[in-house]
C-alpha cells in the first residue's frame, strides 16, 4: 500500500502478557443504530444497546460508524467534533466500558484535527477498565457519485484521512481496525492480516443503493480471502437529516458463513469466535501462506 510513513504505517496495541492469549471461544456483539443529530439522545440509545450486549454475554461490543452523531448537514460534524481525550462521546465510551466491564469499539466519532477546519473520523477502542487502548482514523474517504443517481458524497471536504494501519490485541483475538468505505480496498486487510489480525471490524453507515449491491458480497469476500472473522455494525433506516442507510449488520466467520444478521432497526447481534478452529483452518487451508507476490524476475505481459 502507499499508506506508509517514514517510520512505520503500523500501530499495534498489545495486552499485557498474562492477558494476551484470547479464550478459544469468545462472544462478540455488533450494534445497529439509527443515529440522529442529537448527541445526548444517541448516547442514551447506545447505552441501552451496550447493556443488552453485556447481558447477552459479549466480551466486546462494536458500535456503528457515527454512532453519536449524524448531522442535519455534512458540515455539522465540525461543530460537535471533540478534542482528543475530552468530550461527551469519549467520556461515554470510557464510562460505559468501566461500568459494564465490557470492551467497546466506539464505531466512529469526529475529533478535531486543525487542518483547515476538517476533522478525523476516528474509531476508538476501550478496554473493560475504561482505558482507551487504540485509535484508528478512517483512511479511505467516500468521495463518490452514486451510479444511476444524483447522490454525491465528498467526505474529504470535512474529514482528514488517516495514515496509520492499526491493530490491537483484545480478549477475543487480534483486531484489525477499519471503517466503512475502507472495506473496498482489500490491500488494507492483507496488511492487517500480515500483522496477525484474527478478526476485522468494519463499522459503517452504508448508503442503500451500494448496500443492496455490495455490502454482503464485500464483507464475505474480506472474510474468505483473509480467513478472518468480520464484524460489521451498521447504521440503519432514515435519519433526521433525511439520509437513509442500509443496515444489515453482519458477523461473518473466516469461511464466509454469516453467523448473525440484523436487517433493519436498532438492536444487537452476537456470535461466538472459535479461534482454535480458525487457526486449524488456516493451517489446513494455507491460502495466506500460498500467496506469491514480488516474484524475482517476473515480467508483466500486456496483450
Amino acid at each position: 500500500m502507499s499508506l506508509s510513513r517514514a517510520d512505520s504505517p503500523y500501530e499495534q496495541h498489545s495486552l499485557p502478557e498474562e492477558h494476551r492469549v484470547a479464550k478459544m471461544m469468545s462472544k462478540v456483539a455488533a450494534i445497529q443504530m439509527t443515529s440522529s443529530h442529537l448527541v445526548a439522545e444517541n448516547l442514551n440509545a447506545a447505552r441501552a444497546l451496550l447493556r443488552q450486549a453485556k447481558d447477552a454475554g459479549a466480551e466486546i461490543a462494536c458500535l456503528p460508524e457515527n454512532f453519536a452523531f449524524i448531522g442535519l448537514r455534512d458540515t455539522d460534524k465540525r461543530e460537535i467534533a471533540e478534542t482528543e481525550g475530552d468530550g461527551p462521546a469519549q467520556a461515554f465510551l470510557r464510562d460505559s466500558a468501566r461500568e459494564l466491564k465490557l470492551w467497546i469499539l466506539g464505531g466512529t466519532i469526529n475529533l478535531r484535527d486543525g487542518a483547515a477546519g476538517r476533522v478525523t473520523n476516528s474509531s476508538l477502542l476501550f478496554d473493560a477498565d475504561g482505558k482507551r487502548v487504540a485509535r484508528y482514523d478512517k483512511i479511505h474517504l467516500f468521495d463518490v457519485t452514486i451510479p444511476g443517481r444524483h447522490d454525491q458524497y465528498r467526505e474529504s471536504n470535512t474529514i482528514v484521512p488517516g495514515r496509520h494501519i492499526v491493530l490491537a490485541d483484545t480478549p477475543v483475538g487480534r483486531l484489525g481496525l477499519s471503517v466503512c468505505y475502507d472495506m473496498r480496498f482489500p490491500e488494507l486487510y492483507r496488511d492487517l492480516v500480515a500483522q496477525g489480525a484474527e478478526w476485522l471490524a468494519m463499522p459503517a453507515a452504508f448508503t442503500v443503493p451500494t448496500g443492496i449491491a455490495h455490502w454482503e458480497p464485500i464483507l464475505r469476500a474480506r472474510a474468505i480471502e483473509n480467513l478472518c472473522y468480520v464484524v460489521a455494525p451498521a447504521q440503519s433506516g432514515t435519519h433526521t437529516s433525511g439520509r437513509e442507510t442500509y443496515g444489515n449488520s453482519l458477523i461473518v466467520d473466516y469461511w464466509g458463513k454469516i453467523l448473525s444478521r440484523l436487517e433493519t432497526g436498532s438492536g444487537v447481534i452476537t456470535a461466538e469466535f472459535d479461534l482454535a478452529k480458525q487457526a486449524e483452518t488456516r493451517a489446513r487451508f494455507p491460502a495466506l501462506d500460498n500467496r506469491r507476490l514480488g516474484i524475482d524476475g517476473a515480467t508483466a505481459v500486456v496483450a
